[in-house]
């Protein structure tokens, strides 16, 4: 059996709950196909770039596989049919990654590398990076 990466995105308006039944129901189908579902990721309603069939945001869910392409095609076969699906991928993968996906890490603020890390001050700077005060602008009174 092949090894997949299954993602899939529902509707804004149905529940977690339902999101929920959605997996539950796929993963019947690729059981019943003889396949094994490994980790699901539920990763929660988020904003799309772009809208998809006149939806804002939509459920994200992932999906492990471990199946026969014929599991697979019927599961895709579904989602084409089902409404609350509005977008899926499959890819097949060389193995599957152990631990939380990219989207399931938290990266705290102060582990991400600064923009600005090894810039000296700005009073260091030289005239082109703007270190130097201006001159005051000339009085123009006329009296």
């Amino acid at each position: 059996m092949a090894l997949y990466e299954h993602i899939f995105l529902a509707r804004q308006d149905i529940s977690a709950q339902q999101v929920d039944a959605l997996v539950e129901q796929y993963k019947g189908v690729i059981e019943s196909f003889g396949g094994k579902i490994g980790r699901v990721e539920n990763w929660g309603l988020k904003s799309l770039t772009y809208r998809i069939k006149k939806n804002r945001k939509a459920h994200y869910a992932l999906m492990d596989i471990d199946a026969p392409a014929a599991a697979i095609h019927e599961v895709e076969r579904q989602m084409r049919i089902n409404e609350d699906v509005l977008r899926y991928m499959t890819i097949a993968v060389e193995a599957h990654e152990e631990g939380p996906s990219a989207m399931m890490q938290k990266r705290d603020r102060d582990d991400r590398p600064r923009r600005d890390g090894d810039r000296p001050e700005r009073s260091d700077r030289g005239p082109r990076e703007g270190g130097f005060e201006r001159a005051p602008r000339p009085r123009t009174d006329r009296a």
